[in-house]
Order: C-alpha cells, then structure tokens, then sequence
C-alpha cells in the first residue's frame, strides 16, 4: 500500500514523467518475460540491449502517445457512461490500435538495423498476426478501463495488462 501511494502522489505531482516511465519500465518488463519466460535465453544469452531498446521505445514512444492518445479520446468523447466507455473502446481498438501497431512495429525493425525491405517484409509478415492477437485482449481490458479508472490511472492500467503483451510485442517484434 505504501508503494502505491507513493505512486499515487508522484503522479499526481508529475504526471507525464511517471506515466512515461512507467511505460518504459514496463515496457522493459515484458521484454525481459519474453527473453527468459518465452524465448528461454536463460540470463547468460539475455540480450540486454534489446531491452534498453524497448525501455526507450516505452519512454520515448509508447507511454507519450498512449497518454496523448488517452487525453485526446477523453476530450473527443467526455463522460464515463457505459455508452462513453463503448464509444472510446471503439475508437481504440478501431482506429488507434491499427495505426498504433503500424507504427510500432517498423521503429523496433529500424532500431534492429533492418533494412526498409526487410522491415517491409517484416511489418507484412507480423502485422496481421499482432493485429488479430490484439483484439482477442483489448477490447475487453479498454472497456473497463474507459468505464470504470479514472484518466489519469488509464495509461498505469494498461501498462499492468501489458506486460503480457508487452512479451507478446517483443517476441513478436524480435523473432525473424
């Protein structure tokens, strides 16, 4: 409880910091469930600067434009209705999370050194996998979050929820 409060009041003093990283820290969580859970490099073959890399793509990218993004659908579509809720979770999962993945994906390929044709060929490949994989997690987990946690607790919520996914992400982004 003391560790959550302690979050509690550096969010509420520093948003944007502790949402940003918050999301790198996570971020690098999955990563390293991904290479020693998942993949089973075991810590003598754990590639640290692969998670250095999705520690700064949650800083850099994924924590300010999921909070951005979160701000924007709150004024976009204002109140905490079921019906709200629905609406935002629509407009999330339908119009956000195919761009989100779009983009995603191609800067983990660039920041791997992959050429444009393979990161091309890469984003052909893996895209439709990650995309379909994403709808059988978030739709539910984004409705009750829009429904039922406060805005500034959304981008936190979703980076607990993500950290599986997060896995997912990094398996997915990495594996060739």
């Amino acid at each position: 409880m003391a560790l959550w409060r302690a979050y509690q009041r550096a969010l509420a003093a520093h948003p944007w910091k502790v949402q940003v990283l918050t999301a790198g820290s996570l971020m690098g969580l999955g990563d390293i469930i991904s290479q020693q859970l998942v993949e089973r490099r075991g810590l003598q073959e754990h590639r640290m600067g692969r998670t250095l890399t999705m520690v700064s793509l949650g800083c850099g990218f994924v924590g300010p434009v999921l909070g951005g993004w979160y701000r924007v659908l709150d004024r976009f579509i204002p109140g905490t209705t079921k019906m709200d809720a629905l609406k935002k979770m629509l407009l999330d999962q339908g119009g956000f999370a195919p761009c989100f993945l779009g983009c995603f994906l191609p800067l983990v390929g660039t920041l791997n050194g992959l050429s444009a044709q393979d990161n091309w060929a890469k984003l052909q490949r893996d895209y439709p996998d990650a995309l379909i994989t994403n709808y059988y997690l978030w739709p539910p987990v984004q409705l009750a979050n829009f429904y039922l946690v406060p805005l500034h607790y959304r981008l936190a919520v979703v980076q607990c929820v993500a950290v599986i996914w997060n896995a997912y992400l990094s398996w997915k982004a990495h594996h060739l």
